[in-house]
């Protein structure tokens, strides 16, 4: 997507998730649920695909000079992708947390107060070459009822959106707004600085990596 308007991609990603987020706020247990289990069903179905992604962001990495940790963080092959297919399993099977009651107490006046779970709202994920992260992080945000917008690391971008359209096709299958779990579409970093610029679209950015993206979003965000 070269020559795009990061600021006006950014700013629908933002509108949409937004508009997920309200839908997603109600969704049942059930629904959620079904989503994960299907797009579990979706990963396993699509693993040649996947691996297919993978090669072509493995490729990238060799020729940017990659380090043998990196290049071994972003490989992925059957059993790692099997592994991702257990860890949408296991969040699915999670009790929800939305209306969990985490404390109770009474008021000398007389007042019942509960404090509940409820979702934030719209979650911002950045992180690193592990393309595994995308479907963890979508997986946990939908299970607590938020919106999330990915940006994964420039070396698993492939990867990245290959599991991101098994997610997305969760969705569709239990009904969810499909932008529920939306994924940057592009591997420029100003998209990074423009993430951390949205306030009140983005209600808690989170970064998953090195001391260094954690500084830059806390600096920045």
């Amino acid at each position: 997507m070269d020559g795009m308007d990061i600021a006006q991609v950014m700013a629908g990603i933002g509108a949409a998730a937004r508009a997920a987020a309200a839908e997603l706020a109600f969704a049942t247990p059930e629904a959620k649920t079904l989503a994960l289990t299907a797009a579990a069903r979706t990963v396993w179905a699509r693993r040649a695909e996947i691996l297919a992604a993978n090669a072509r962001d493995l490729a990238f990495g060799r020729d940017k000079g990659l380090s043998g940790a990196m290049m071994d963080r972003l490989m992925l092959d059957d059993a790692r992708i099997e592994g991702i297919v257990d860890g949408l399993r296991a969040i699915a099977a999670q009790d929800d947390p939305v209306g969990q009651v985490m404390a109770e107490w009474d008021r000398p006046s007389g007042l019942h107060i509960r404090r509940v779970r409820t979702p934030l709202g719209v979650v911002g994920v950045i992180y690193e070459s592990r393309p595994n992260v995308t479907a963890d992080a979508a997986a946990l945000c939908l299970k607590a009822g938020n919106a999330v917008i990915l940006r994964g690391g420039s070396e698993s971008y492939h990867s990245s959106g290959a599991l991101h359209g098994c997610m997305v096709e969760g969705l569709r299958a239990a009904g969810l707004p499909e932008a529920a779990i939306q994924m940057v579409p592009t591997r420029d970093r100003a998209a990074v600085a423009e993430m951390l610029r949205m306030v009140g679209v983005i209600d808690v950015i989170v970064p998953r990596g090195g001391k260094g993206l954690v500084g830059l979003v806390q600096a920045e965000a």
